[in-house]
């Protein structure tokens, strides 16, 4: 069943939105080599606690991080670990606020120092592919609208969407309905109504889009060690457009 939030309601997703935002714009300032995403990683968790929020996703069935680290041909789910960061590296890094109950969720993938002209064409293409979708999130638009728009967009510049991983509604709990793909046909999925709060979340891959599990159970990679990137908003739909929770 598919929730439509109150303006109020938003109105509480929105300063977690703003929370996240802010953090990662600290992170940005971090990102740079020599620097381990487990240094990255404990900076988020003790700056959510200093402004009066947590980690959702610390402990989510049993993920033990704060954040996803996702470096180079890692999709996404990545471990923090203290391996520094190396000239040229992209890094991808995703966390759930929790702010009074409310959630807000965003992705953002880094250029370590200076990249290279292959990934720098990635890291342009996949923001522009979220943005792309997130033109489609309008009310009486279907969800199909956003997976095909991205979709498209992406193929046009040469790249592949991952299929495996998709966004979601929010609210309450990190995953409630409905799922958003960011492929397929424009006819799936369910019509966009005002109030109902989605993550939009394009993963895209310089080769093909299959991906597999590592051994901890959770991070994805790539299966021909290709790069991916991805950028992520939370995004409430009303009657005036769709309005970005976590770009503030």
């Amino acid at each position: 069943m598919v929730t439509r939030r109150t303006k109020d309601e938003i109105n509480h997703m929105y300063e977690a939105g703003k929370l996240l935002s802010q953090c990662h714009k600290e992170i940005f300032k971090r990102i740079q080599p020599g620097v381990s995403t487990k240094e990255i990683d404990a900076f988020v968790d003790e700056y959510l606690k200093k402004h009066g929020a947590s980690p959702e996703q610390k402990g989510y069935q049993g993920y033990p991080f704060a954040t996803c680290a996702s470096v180079n041909d890692v999709v996404c789910h990545g471990f923090p670990t203290n391996e520094p960061l190396q000239e040229g590296d992209i890094v991808t890094i995703d966390f759930v606020v929790n702010l009074n109950g409310w959630l807000a969720d965003s992705a953002w993938s880094y250029r370590v120092g200076q990249v290279g002209k292959k990934a720098e064409a990635l890291l342009k293409a996949s923001e522009e592919a979220l943005y792309v979708g997130i033109e489609q999130a309008q009310v009486g638009n279907r969800i199909g609208h956003i997976a095909n728009a991205i979709e498209r967009f992406a193929t046009d510049k040469g790249y592949s969407v991952v299929k495996d991983f998709i966004g979601h509604g929010i609210g309450r709990q990190i995953h409630e309905s409905p799922i958003v793909p960011h492929f397929g046909p424009v006819e799936q999925g369910p019509v966009l109504e005002e109030g109902m709060v989605i993550t939009i979340e394009p993963m895209l891959n310089c080769g093909a889009y299959f991906v597999y599990i590592g051994e901890d159970g959770w991070t994805a990679r790539t299966v021909d060690g290709e790069l991916s990137a991805q950028y992520e908003h939370t995004v409430a739909i009303t009657k005036n457009g769709p309005l970005i929770l976590t770009e503030q």
